[in-house]
């Protein structure tokens, strides 16, 4: 019988769908579920609903409950971690701190000073999972889904060489479901590749029937700069009902074109779209947040992860009150790649995914052994990385700002040197935009502080 952990599977909003997703697939209809979180009262919910989508779709899944890491491992086949270390406590005081230094981030999940303590509160609990793996299932997979996504793939594959690892995003299935969307071509229509580092990697192929869908972009852009209001007017009428839609335009197709305006500025200058959110790339670089005219002009939501972070634990208690009143949820099987990856392995049925591994040649002019997002096939030989040979240079060198962060910062843990840590955000493109080497430190020096907890190493 397979057994299918989920570590912080108290992160109610996403491991639901997860769940949702595995038990779509008459394999696992008689799995083990192993719920994981440190929180009684999210776990009960959790288990409630894991509950609720076995019996809606006529399955004999078992449910089990835990709230240590070793327990959840022990005997896993799969193991899927989601954990998000210090809560929303955290979350805050990595925005609000480097705001008192002047600096304006928006996501601050997988670069920054943000991203950069984010790895460093989580690698801890990483330790925790791949030595249980170690010791307890030697050959599980772990999928991981907890930002920030490199970083953290970096330092698991670089340390725990012999745990079967990949980093999970989304970022690719949806951008090029909005792609689909902006040119008004049918998604299972669209052919495309592509590869770089998570959330900054690249449609180096886009096509539809064979012929390249660069020009129509090239042409989009040019609307743009010729009316920034400008929107694609199929755009207007379009209402989507699947989970895709609801999830990653969450007012309207109109609106998100409208908004997108950072990744068709990187179009224009640098030749290829990119993966991942307007909102996500505008923290990855030093050019759209130094200055409120920029933020006015890219229309970019400053401290926006904040936010969502709210309409998340809103949602929450929403479900929390639907599960409560003994009331059934309904969620739609998604573009997630776990349940798939899970599929080919026990099937041998073949599919293809975009995972993030380390760089073992695979992009040839990126650093060997930082951490990339390449095409990967999937089948009872577990996760498979294709290689992709050279980026066009302007990609590289671009991709290579982030790398020499996230490399940093893993070192840092690695090596035991905190001096790493203000290495690192001296580095990040985003923090030399707007600080000054004082202010960096200071900033850093605060935020050690105000973490020091959850930061055993230091």
């Amino acid at each position: 019988m397979i057994k299918i952990s989920l570590i912080g599977a108290g992160s109610v909003v996403f491991s639901k769908q997860l769940i949702a997703d595995i038990v779509s697939f008459p394999e696992f209809s008689d799995c083990i579920f192993c719920l994981e979180d440190i929180d009684p009262e999210r776990l009960s919910i959790i288990e409630k609903i894991a509950e609720m989508f076995v019996t809606q779709r006529g399955c004999s899944a078992r449910i089990e409950t835990c709230t240590t890491i070793s327990d959840a491992v022990k005997g896993a086949d799969f193991i899927i971690n989601m954990v998000q270390i210090g809560g929303f406590k955290s979350t805050l005081a990595d925005f609000e701190i480097p705001a008192k230094y002047g600096l304006k981030q928006t996501i601050a999940d997988t670069m920054s000073v943000g991203g950069i303590f984010r790895a460093l509160r989580t690698m801890p609990v990483m330790d925790e999972i791949c030595q249980a793996i170690e010791r307890y299932a030697p050959d599980a997979y772990l999928l991981n889904y907890t930002n920030p996504m490199a970083m953290l793939s970096l330092y698991v594959q670089t340390r725990y060489p012999d745990v079967r690892y990949v980093g999970l995003c989304h970022s690719v299935q949806t951008t090029s479901k909005q792609l689909a969307l902006y040119l008004n071509i049918p998604h299972q229509e669209l052919q495309y590749q592509v590869a770089g580092i998570n959330h900054q990697a690249w449609f180096l192929v886009l096509k539809h029937q064979g012929k390249d869908l660069y020009p129509r972009l090239f042409d989009l852009k040019k609307r743009i700069d010729e009316n920034p209001d400008y929107v694609p007017e199929h755009l207007y009428g379009y209402t989507g009902k699947d989970t895709w839609f609801r999830e990653n335009f969450k007012n309207s197709a109109a609106e998100t074109f409208s908004t997108d305006k950072v990744r068709f500025e990187l179009l224009g200058r640098l030749g290829y779209y990119v993966t991942e959110s307007s909102e996500h790339n505008a923290e990855y670089c030093p050019y759209f947040l130094k200055d409120q005219r920029l933020i006015d002009t890219f229309r970019i939501p400053v401290n926006e992860y904040i936010r969502r972070c709210r309409i998340n634990l809103g949602e929450f208690e929403n479900i929390r009150k639907t599960v409560s009143e003994g009331k059934e949820l309904y969620v739609d099987t998604s573009q997630e790649y776990a349940g798939y990856i899970m599929h080919s392995v026990v099937t041998d049925c073949k599919c293809s995914i975009n995972g993030n591994v380390l760089n073992t040649g695979l992009i040839t002019n990126l650093p060997e052994g930082c951490c990339v997002e390449v095409p990967c096939l999937v089948d009872r030989n577990g996760v498979q990385p294709v290689y992709m040979g050279k980026l066009p240079e302007q990609l590289a060198a671009y991709n290579r700002t982030n790398i020499n962060v996230q490399m940093l910062t893993v070192a840092a843990v690695l090596e035991h040197r905190k001096e790493h840590v203000y290495h690192a955000v001296m580095m990040d493109p985003l923090c030399n935009s707007m600080l000054n080497l004082d202010q960096m430190y200071d900033m850093v020096d605060d935020l050690f502080e105000i973490h020091k907890d959850l930061l055993p190493l230091f």
